[in-house]
């Protein structure tokens, strides 16, 4: 079982990690969390309260003077010693990846690998923390513009990647000095927990990091609301991320979200075809569809679109569907709640009019009888505002619009509220070079499929988010400026 966490009392189940120890909850309430290939019970975790939640922001807070006041190198130090740990550790790590979400192991290895790149990049910023001095109007004066710690940071990560979500933003948050609260998904709870043992192991110093677990609208709603967070960084859907604006405003504090995408997967008739439909297959079907840069609808050049088609259906009837421990394509679908939403949207399109070209859907019965299992569904659509082209799916189901040229493609995709990713083919050079001019999203992957680099940044325009994630960008987001003008006259 993965309910039980040390504490210096013994094993206590649904523990925290609060102030550098594991603590038994202020209730007893639980939440059951499954294995969704299996549907059987892997654990429980505490149904945190208010209590919880401020005990660890108190913890937190207390923290946050000593550890802003260590040397950028010396808070780098122990981030570095944490990825040595999920390391040495990956492959447990990634078990616990596959029994809580249900991707692959194949898959659950590569975020167990990001997880630790992307706490050492982090840890890399530490000698780049930089300021300005800027020359002033006035005499005998300097303008100095410095970065600080901001406070306590509140992250809320979503279910589709727990590990890899975790140290994204805590990685930075933590050599940038502030000290850092995580409530987990109460889906997939158990790899941020998992990472504060590592962190425990190491010797972070207590308070620094605290996980707490809970629903969203009880324990998330308190941190948000927190007199004492500053920062919330949250991964979800834009419903959510609307909330969590709400919640924060009272208080002005800084938000920043990486929310819902709808990326447009666009593909030019002089387009490597082959090339292209493997990308699309990828972009797709990854995790089950659940990546918010997944390629959730093709706009295919009227002279490709029927090689494409063929091609791409033909791909996606091929992937291997079954036990995530075993070496298949796709995994469960995360929660039969997910399943429902697919059926859902799935039917609304097909009664708006599109074009089954691969009937996928909900798979039961023999190897499928236990767990939330989903097969690829492939559909062609002649209108741009059916549902299947404008509602994110995040599931293994996509549509295709057949389009004239560069321009329609280009005006269809951005006909959305959303601006996560976009993908297109084309060996144009006169659209290579347009693209990034056209298309409105914050992530353009060119003639590749998707997956960013823990040096880019990863950033949403419009629905799909506020700020952004990765790179020198991401991290300065986890300082504040401060200017000081400096008159020695």
């Amino acid at each position: 079982m993965l309910a039980a966490h040390p504490t210096n009392d013994g094993p206590i189940r649904g523990a925290m990690y609060v102030d550098g120890a594991w603590q038994a909850p202020s209730d007893a309430s639980l939440i059951t969390v499954e294995n969704p290939a299996t549907e059987a019970v892997i654990g429980h975790i505490a149904e945190g309260t208010v209590t919880d939640a401020d005990a660890a922001v108190s913890a937190a807070k207390a923290a946050f003077s000593d550890w802003s006041a260590r040397p950028a190198i010396q808070r780098a130090s122990y981030v570095s010693a944490l990825a040595d740990a999920i390391d040495t550790d990956a492959e447990r790590l990634a078990t616990l990846v596959t029994a809580e979400q249900g991707k692959p192991i194949a898959q659950a290895r590569g975020e167990i690998g990001a997880t630790s790149n992307f706490l050492r990049y982090a840890a890399e910023q530490a000698r780049r923390i930089q300021g300005d001095i800027v020359t002033s109007d006035n005499t005998s004066e300097d303008i100095h513009i410095r970065r600080h710690p901001i406070g306590v940071v509140v992250g809320l990560t979503a279910w589709n990647y727990p590990a890899a979500l975790v140290a994204r933003k805590l990685g930075p948050a933590l050599v940038a000095g502030n000290t850092f609260v995580l409530l987990g998904h109460e889906v997939t709870p158990f790899s941020g927990l998992a990472i504060a043992e590592l962190a425990d192991r190491i010797g972070l110093p207590k308070g620094v990091f605290n996980v707490v677990t809970g629903r969203g609208p009880v324990v998330g709603q308190r941190l948000v609301e927190h007199p004492d967070t500053s920062l919330i960084t949250m991964t979800g859907s834009t419903r959510a991320g609307r909330e969590i604006c709400r919640a924060a405003a009272d208080e002005l504090k800084i938000v920043r979200l990486e929310l819902g995408g709808k990326a447009p997967f666009i593909v030019m008739d002089d387009a490597e075809i082959d090339a292209a439909v493997e990308a699309a297959v990828t972009a797709r079907y990854t995790n089950c569809g659940q990546v918010c840069t997944c390629n959730e609808r093709m706009y295919l050049h009227d002279r490709i679109a029927d090689e494409f088609l063929e091609k791409f259906v033909a791909k996606s009837r091929a992937l291997k569907i079954g036990d995530p421990m075993g070496d298949v394509d796709l995994g469960p679908k995360v929660s039969g709640v997910e399943v429902t939403k697919i059926e859902e949207i799935v039917a609304r399109g097909v009664s708006a009019g599109a074009d089954v070209l691969l009937d996928g859907g909900r798979l039961d019965g023999g190897a499928y009888e236990k767990g939330h299992w989903v097969a690829p569904t492939v559909m062609e659509v002649s209108d741009n505002a059916s549902p299947l082209l404008q509602e994110e799916i995040f599931g293994p189901v996509v549509a295709a619009k057949r389009v004239s040229g560069f321009d329609e493609a280009v005006a269809l995709a951005n006909d959305t509220s959303f601006g996560l990713s976009a993908y297109m083919f084309t060996q144009n050079a006169k659209q290579i070079a347009q693209t990034p001019h056209a298309l409105k999203f914050g992530e353009i992957y060119l003639n590749r499929s998707n997956g960013e680099a823990v040096q880019g940044f990863h950033t949403g325009w419009g629905h799909s988010g506020l700020g952004g994630e990765d790179g020198q960008y991401g991290f300065d987001a986890y300082m504040r400026k401060q200017t000081t003008y400096l008159n020695w006259g």
